[in-house]
């Protein structure tokens, strides 16, 4: 990958889920690593987890391009998917959590393993920590592969600030963004919520942000 200045994280403004678009730091690595070094996994299953905007689902979407996948959100799981499964080589279960239909999910697993396919499911927290009420689908949930998008270091935060405000088109000193993350909460939400209040002031006023303005947002 790229260094800093090159590969950045876009997440929330444009959805562009471009491979250029991904900026790996230590907290998302080895999930990055996993997705290219496919098919050389140890197992076929494979649970990325981490809060939300973390960048699972642009994870997922990398994937995608690496074969002939498809990405299925979790709430909206059928029985139509199940059958749709055969013409595909791998299947991305996104939004995974417990408001799942679990006999469906476990059969999911079952054809996936059987056709030596490959599953990867996108969820907030480990799918082994989840209390399923069925047996069978909580094996299956241990048998995993298991990649953590940890909470964005210093590096990956100031590579979203630096980006989203480039997106925007707002000039931003780089010694402001170094202030914004000592104070900002270490959450890619609370990054996402602070860029788009910064974004609407910045649009209301149609001034330069500056440091009055960051601790108004920042409310410190």
């Amino acid at each position: 990958m790229k260094n800093l200045n090159q590969q950045l994280l876009n997440f929330g403004y444009t959805q562009n889920f471009k491979d250029e678009d991904y900026y790996v730091s230590n907290c998302n690595y080895y999930a990055f690593e996993l997705i290219n070094s496919w098919p050389k996994w140890e197992k076929n299953f494979l649970n990325i987890h981490g809060e939300k905007n973390s960048g699972k689902t642009h994870l997922a979407s990398i994937f995608l391009k690496k074969s002939k996948s498809k990405i299925i959100d979790a709430h909206s799981f059928s029985n139509e998917d199940l059958r749709d499964i055969k013409i595909y080589q791998n299947i991305v279960l996104d939004n995974f959590d417990i408001n799942i239909n679990e006999r469906l999910i476990y059969s999911l697993f079952n054809i996936i393993d059987q056709d030596n396919k490959y599953l990867i499911i996108n969820s907030l927290v480990p799918i082994n920590q989840i209390n399923f009420s069925l047996d069978d689908l909580k094996s299956r949930a241990n048998n995993c592969l298991f990649a953590e998008i940890g909470k964005p270091d210093d590096e990956l935060m100031f590579a979203l600030i630096l980006k989203n405000f480039s997106d925007r088109q707002i000039t931003i000193d780089k010694k402001l963004i170094d202030f914004i993350i000592k104070r900002i909460d270490r959450s890619y939400s609370k990054i996402s919520e602070f860029i788009y209040k910064i974004d609407e002031i910045s649009l209301k006023k149609k001034k330069p942000i500056d440091l009055k303005t960051i601790k108004e947002v920042l409310k410190v």
